[in-house]
């Protein structure tokens, strides 16, 4: 077995090995959910190629009893299949914390399946999040519980440019009626 870090090539070999396998036979599935929720069907091959390149990212999360506690990561992101899906590696060493998103064009309903795989259980989360863009900000809305309560979680693109975007997550307790911000990253492309 090779211990020496993956080439640029190997990497993105080996990520696009993972996207396929981590949405084979799991798209169809949920589109019932993203439509209840009826997301915009706005999705349209290569919405995610801003995101394609190397990134630093400044993290801002709430802290419990107030403030917000701010971090270092970066990432890297492909776009594969011309514009279909697009798949970033996360990275925030001072957290020990890395993983990949993945995001799935489903052509027929034109609405993106946004995926999280955690690094340190390797696993796929079973329900996306689905959503789109909508006059240069996109929505991704799943289902989640904080413990036995339901909630909704929010991931948003938006301040979009060449060179930066923020990517943030609300929750909401309420089905939608208000949202608490939970995680801000500031995008900055190296």
């Amino acid at each position: 077995m090779n211990s020496e870090a993956p080439t640029d090539p190997q990497r993105r070999g080996l990520l696009q090995i993972a996207a396929g396998l981590a949405v084979a036979g799991s798209l169809g599935a949920n589109v019932a959910r993203a439509e209840a929720k009826k997301p915009a069907p706005t999705g349209k091959l290569g919405d995610f190629d801003f995101l394609t390149g190397e990134w630093k990212i400044h993290n801002k999360q709430p802290r419990t009893g107030g403030g917000f506690e701010e971090f270092e990561g970066e990432a890297t992101v492909t776009s594969i299949l011309g514009g279909l899906v697009s798949i970033e590696e996360l990275r925030i060493p001072v957290r020990d914390f890395s993983g990949m998103g993945l995001r799935v064009l489903d052509l027929e309903s034109k609405l993106w399946a946004d995926y999280w795989v955690n690094a340190k259980s390797g696993v796929v989360g079973s329900v996306p999040a689905w959503g789109s863009f909508v006059d240069g900000v996109g929505l991704w809305d799943g289902d989640d519980k904080d413990g036995e309560t339901p909630i909704i979680v929010r991931g948003a693109w938006d301040q979009i440019t060449p060179r930066s975007c923020r990517w943030y997550q609300a929750v909401s307790r309420d089905d939608g009626k208000t949202w608490e911000e939970s995680w801000v990253m500031h995008w900055t492309r190296v």
